[in-house]
Formats: C-alpha cells, sequence, structure tokens
C-alpha cells in the first residue's frame, strides 16, 4: 500500500510526461542535424579548401585555372611532394599554395628535386618557416595589408598587369639576381629569381590575387595568368597531412637556415590558437553561444513576489502536504516542522477550551485553559506548546504522538 502510495505521487514522472516534455527537443535537434547533412551534402561538390583550383567559393582559385586551361595551359592538382617533384621540368610550373605547412624534410627534398630543372616555382605566402630552406638567401619579413599597389619593377609581367592586390610577407635577397615588385613598406612582395636556363622562383608575398572573389580587382588576373601560365604546364601543388613524406620527418633542419628557422618558430609561437580556426567555426560557436544565452534566460527561475492564483487543477490536500514534508526532511528542517505542528494543535485546542483564535498563540491564555480542562496537571505542558525544535527525527515524531495525545485529553475532557 505505501509503495503504490509513493509511486503516485506527483514527484515520480512517467514515461509518457518524459517523452511529452523532450520532444520539442529532440525534433529540433533532428531537424539541425538533417539541414546539416543536407547543406554538406550540396556543397560537397564545390568546397575543396582554400587556393583549390576545383574550388568555386570565394577562396578557391578555380576562375584563373579556368582561364589558364582557355590559353591552353593544363592544369593537374597533386596533393604528395613525390608527385610534385616528378611533374617538375623546364615545360612546367610548380606552384606550391602552403610551402608554410612542409616539413623541413620535405623542403629539403622539394629544394633538391627543383634545382636545374629549367622550370617556374611559385611560392605562395611562404613565411620564415619555409622560404630560408626553399630559396637560400632570402629573407621573409612581417606580412603587410593586402591593397592595390604599383609594380615599380621592369619585369614585364608585372608592368603589363599594373596596379594588383598584392602584400602578405615582403622579401629581402642578400646579393641574389631578384626582380622586386610591388613594395609594400619599401619590400617587395612579389619577387623573380633566377632568370636564366635552370628555371625560376616566384615567391609571391599574398594568395589573395588568386582567389575567385579578388581575380577581377585591378590587375590580378593579368598578374596571375602571367605568373602562372610562362609554361605549358601547372602543377597545382595542395600540401596534405595524409602525404607519406609527412610522416616521421626530422624537425631540425640544416645548419644553413638556422636562423630562418628560428624566425619561423618564433612567428609560429605568436601565432594563438583563435588564429588556426577558421572564421566560420568561430561566427558559427559565437551564435550557439548566444542561443544558450537566451535559452537559459528563457528558462531562467524568475524571483519575485509571490502571486496567488487559481491552479489549473485540483490538487489533493494529501499530496501537497507529503510534498512539503519531503522538501522540509530533505532540509533538515525541524524547527520548521515543529512550528508548523504546534501551530496547529494550538489553534483547535484553543476552539475546545473557549479561547479566541486572536489568543489562540498566547501561552498566557492558552495554558491557563488548558490547564482547567485537563484531569491531571502536567509542569511540561508549556514546553509542549511553546518549546524548542527537536534536535533530531526521533524527537519529532514523540512531540507528533504528544501533541496528538493532548489533544485527545482535552477533546474528551
Amino acid at each position: 500500500m505505501t509503495a503504490a502510495t509513493a509511486a503516485s505521487t506527483s514527484a515520480s514522472l512517467t514515461p509518457r510526461q518524459v517523452w511529452i516534455r523532450a520532444r520539442g527537443l529532440l525534433l529540433a535537434l533532428l531537424v539541425l542535424v538533417a539541414a546539416g547533412v543536407a547543406l554538406a551534402a550540396t556543397r560537397s561538390g564545390d568546397q575543396h579548401g582554400r587556393l583549390d583550383p576545383r574550388s568555386a567559393d570565394r577562396y578557391g582559385s578555380r576562375a584563373v585555372a579556368e582561364l589558364l586551361k582557355d590559353r591552353g595551359v593544363s592544369v593537374r592538382v597533386v596533393t604528395t611532394l613525390q608527385a610534385a617533384t616528378s611533374a617538375a621540368g623546364p615545360d612546367t610550373t610548380l606552384l606550391v599554395a602552403a610551402p608554410n605547412l612542409l616539413t623541413p624534410t620535405q623542403q629539403g627534398v622539394l629544394r633538391s628535386a627543383l634545382t636545374d630543372t629549367g622550370g617556374r616555382t611559385v611560392l605562395v605566402a611562404a613565411g620564415p618557416p619555409s622560404v630560408g630552406a626553399l630559396v637560400p638567401g632570402v629573407r621573409a619579413r612581417p606580412s603587410a595589408p593586402v591593397s592595390p599597389r604599383a609594380p615599380q619593377c621592369l619585369l614585364p609581367a608585372a608592368r603589363q598587369a599594373g596596379e594588383a592586390e598584392t602584400g602578405g610577407f615582403r622579401y629581402t635577397s642578400d646579393g641574389l639576381d631578384a626582380v622586386a615588385c610591388y613594395p609594400a613598406d619599401g619590400l617587395p612582395s612579389v619577387l623573380l629569381l633566377g632568370q636564366s636556363a635552370s628555371g625560376d622562383t616566384v615567391l609571391l608575398g599574398s594568395p589573395d590575387l588568386l582567389h575567385n572573389d579578388r581575380l577581377d580587382n585591378e590587375g590580378n588576373a593579368s598578374l596571375a595568368l602571367q605568373l602562372l601560365g610562362s609554361r605549358p604546364h601547372l602543377v597545382w601543388y595542395l600540401p596534405s597531412l595524409s602525404d607519406p613524406s609527412a610522416a616521421g620527418s626530422d624537425r631540425t633542419g640544416d645548419d644553413s637556415a638556422d636562423g630562418d628557422r628560428a624566425d619561423g618558430d618564433r612567428a609560429e609561437n605568436e601565432r594563438s590558437f583563435i588564429d588556426l580556426i577558421p572564421s566560420g567555426w568561430l561566427w558559427g560557436t559565437l551564435q550557439l553561444a548566444l542561443a544558450a544565452v537566451l535559452a537559459a534566460i528563457w528558462r531562467a527561475r524568475r524571483l519575485g513576489p509571490v502571486v496567488a492564483e487559481q491552479l489549473p487543477v485540483a490538487i489533493r490536500a494529501s499530496e501537497s502536504t507529503e510534498g512539503r514534508a519531503r522538501l522540509q526532511r530533505k532540509a533538515n528542517a525541524r524547527d520548521r516542522a515543529a512550528a508548523s505542528l504546534r501551530h496547529a494543535t494550538r489553534s483547535r485546542i484553543a476552539s475546545l477550551v473557549g479561547v479566541s483564535p486572536r489568543d489562540a498563540h498566547s501561552p498566557a491564555a492558552l495554558l491557563a485553559a488548558v490547564s482547567v480542562r485537563r484531569s491531571a496537571h502536567d509542569t511540561g505542558l508549556h514546553e509542549l506548546l511553546f518549546g524548542s525544535a527537536p534536535s533530531d527525527d526521533a524527537g519529532l515524531v514523540l512531540l507528533a504522538d504528544h501533541l496528538d495525545t493532548l489533544e485527545r485529553e482535552v477533546r474528551t475532557s
């Protein structure tokens, strides 16, 4: 009987009630997952990452690749170092999209493979971690903002393109045969090295002019086509973490590039974790945080004065009493429980002995009237009706029993 009563209290939820409360959240989560899967499926065909000639998004380079194909230049995408080095030749331009991602061992292999090939190598945004190893004698300086700049050099490709959006890393060459173009704060952001039969190398400080959304600005398209279309074949090397040559590479490097490696280490250490997170994830996290704050405000407890209102359903007095008793027991509020028991007993006894409700809780009026009605004199009557709180649960139960006994005696006398 007791177990059945406990199971029917309002404190326990049935499976149906749990489902009714949770189905809205589960439905919203299901819709969110379905929308994410659908969006990923619809955009998976044209999203290949930054500076990818297969990507049609704003940071891809599909536009320049298509223009090169229209001019008769074949464009081939490779993701491994072996494929990139094996494709090098006098009729090939090798574009390295992210040279800073190459390990020192990969950089050494790439440099050896490109020596005296007769082709062109284009290094895009090569910074301190890579430029010293790939192009000895050249140092990368801190980057400058990307903006339209004049060529200010005699390179035919630059003079024909005119102003172009350049910037990023800037370079210095120590006594090398170099053509410095598009200076930013006094240092070139485009550098051409070694115009000879053994080939040449182009250092492009920023990849912005190769992006789809900037190709039609200023002279970006002309400069990109001339730098990448000087040979009939273009190999677009996108370094990948899945490349076997990147596994187990030695990170120490050689002595000739120690200074540049130190600059690269400092540059990498200065980059924070936030700099490595794509902007889309940052904005998405910010939106989720804002949604969580709004949900917390929506679901938070509203503090304020107690307002009496009519309940939509009738609640049995036994449920209300049981629930309040459980709360008091959980909080060990024996003083409040004892005060409630004594207050109720005094109110009932006062009506039996002829004491007005106003004086029901006055020891002088109530104790005198109760003593007259009782057959036996009890010196502990004051402690029973107006005493201190019990120190444990057993004392509280004993107090309730004594109050019931007192009320029966007064009622039957």
